[in-house]
């Protein structure tokens, strides 16, 4: 069995400043029925007699239920990819990839595919992280470390942690990713190695896949000399992101740790000792207190950022600040926010939060973009296909960074229909006794708020039939992008396109919203009709 993964505490306490910030198969008669309640004009309703769904099951148990329940996860299904999974047409690579932008995904290291290569069910995830009574019921008192996990793998021969890591490598770039921001959290034990194998995994890969180097400094409690001499190590793989000119770049995060004169004596041994030359871009908690005194010293900058909707207003500023003083600069996006083990959450308004941040990155000029995360679970910020998301938010971003590279919003050619929400309300209690430290929301974050989203990217004017628990609505939806919140109730949730009497998209949520739960869990949950088959 694999080595349990070494997860600093430090990482998962991370500050920011205060200035800031249906899946239904249809097929036979079930597809023809639908077609004539559409034809007639009756209201199409995905559930039979006793509210659940009439075709599929949700594909695992919500972080809700008990424990026991959540720890059943399903063997994984063979994702099936025929280019027609986005409501638009990714452009070719050599067009995502040959200009001054780039979008990379910070990755972290405790949280790969799989930790000890054991069927799904079994796994290190499901025995330890998905139940409060993992490792040995350390995580009991918040219900489990856990809420969402990696889509599943199955077991594989020879080098599996090689190969687990090469499909995240090519996962990330079938999607326009450019690259890896790797968390550095220690230089030895499980999580160096992983980074050692992740380069390796992305030069055998996917050559010209990049992976930053990021070293944690809230984990990191070394002196310039040795983690230069580290660094040093790890460039010499060729998939170390480097500029044009050759210059290795570094990205420490919370760079403010130390000062500007503790950097350049580390940038000094890389270039005297190594003879790399190195292109600085510190990761700031606190930008705008940092920024004059680093900029001798840097290439660019960037900053952890806030994860709710109604914290990204400070970004046009940061761009400018960094552009007045000649850098780069590298623009946070993320998902969400949802930290059980450290009783915090930020209020993502469904996917307001994802989008907001892309919104900054495309309109005030960044230059690079970084997701934050592409699979940290314990912060419930992963982009990352997962188990109760899919490959939602990679999809989402994959038609941003599309614009954000070209310069062109892309087409719509597919109707298609995100589907997002919590599975139970935010202000539920767990039942008594079930767990004892809740989460709150972070002071500063958009009020808590109990809606379902159908996010519609459509090809033409439509209808959009929404069924929420018993609650039924329609909306007309015009052409493009468009978000469309109706309140959240208990039960299951879909949505329906509908154009000149005909069905053209349509998505049911995987698990249902209850009243009744065991475990506090406030990320939301993603679907989309464009994947009927994931997770």
């Amino acid at each position: 069995m694999a080595e349990a993964p070494v997860r600093p505490l430090a990482h998962h306490h991370r500050r920011r400043s205060a200035r800031r910030r249906i899946l239904l198969p249809a097929a036979g008669l079930g597809l023809l029925l639908i077609c004539l309640l559409a034809g007639s004009g009756m209201a199409w309703s995905p559930f039979g007699a006793d509210g659940r769904p009439t075709a599929g099951t949700p594909a695992a148990a919500p972080s809700g239920q008990a424990p026991a329940e959540r720890a059943a996860v399903p063997a994984p299904r063979p994702q099936r990819v025929t280019g027609k999974e986005l409501p638009f047409d990714l452009p070719a690579p050599a067009t995502l990839r040959g200009g001054h932008h780039l979008v990379f995904a910070h990755y972290f290291t405790p949280y790969p595919l799989s930790l000890d290569n054991e069927p799904s069910g079994q796994d290190y995830y499901s025995r330890n992280y998905l139940t409060a009574q993992g490792e040995n019921g350390k995580h009991a008192p918040y219900g489990g470390l856990l809420r969402d996990r990696p889509l599943p793998v199955a077991p594989r021969s020879g080098d599996w942690q090689l190969a687990n890591l090469q499909q995240e490598v090519r996962t990330a770039r079938a999607a326009g990713v450019d690259g890896f921001s790797v968390d550095i959290l220690s230089l030895t034990g499980p999580n160096w190695e992983r980074v050692n194998l992740l380069l390796k995994a992305a030069a055998t890969a996917a050559p010209g896949f990049r992976i930053m180097l990021m070293p944690d400094m809230t984990s990191l409690h070394t002196d310039p000399t040795t983690l230069a001499d580290a660094l040093a190590g790890l460039a010499a793989s060729p998939a170390a992101h480097r500029l044009g000119d050759g210059r290795l770049v570094v990205s420490p995060f919370k760079a403010e740790a130390q000062d500007p004169g503790w950097w350049t004596q580390l940038t000094t041994r890389l270039r005297a000792r190594h003879g790399i030359r190195t292109a600085l871009v510190p990761l700031f908690l606190n930008f705008p207190a940092n920024a004059e005194r680093f900029a001798p010293i840097s290439y660019g900058f960037s900053e952890w950022g806030n994860r709710s909707y109604n914290a990204q207003a400070g970004a046009e500023a940061d761009v400018a600040l960094a552009h007045r003083l000649g850098r780069t600069w590298m623009q946070p996006v993320s998902v969400q926010d949802a930290r059980p083990n450290q009783g915090v959450y930020d209020e993502a308004g469904n996917t307001s939060t994802l989008r907001a941040g892309w919104g900054h990155a495309i309109d005030d000029g960044a230059d690079w973009v970084q997701l934050t995360t592409w699979n940290d679970y314990s912060e419930g910020s992963q982009f990352a296909p997962s188990l109760h998301n899919g490959y939602v938010y990679l999809d989402l971003s994959s038609y941003y960074l599309t614009r954000f590279k070209t310069g062109q919003w892309p087409k719509i050619v597919r109707d298609t229909v995100y589907l997002t929400s919590r599975v139970q309300f935010a202000g539920t209690q767990p039942a008594p006794g079930a767990q004892q430290e809740l989460m709150s929301p972070r002071a500063g974050t958009a009020p808590p708020r109990d809606m379902v989203e159908a996010l519609t990217f459509l090809t033409a004017p439509a209808v959009l039939d929404t069924v929420v628990g018993t609650d039924r609505q329609s909306h007309p939806v015009p052409a493009g992008v468009r978000p469309t919140l109706v309140p959240l109730h208990t039960g299951w949730s879909a949505a329906t396109v509908r154009r000149d009497g005909r069905t053209v998209a349509e998505v049911t949520s995987r698990h249902p919203v209850r009243s009744r739960v065991e475990v506090q869990d406030l990320q939301y949950y993603a679907a989309t009709s464009g994947r009927p088959d994931t997770p």
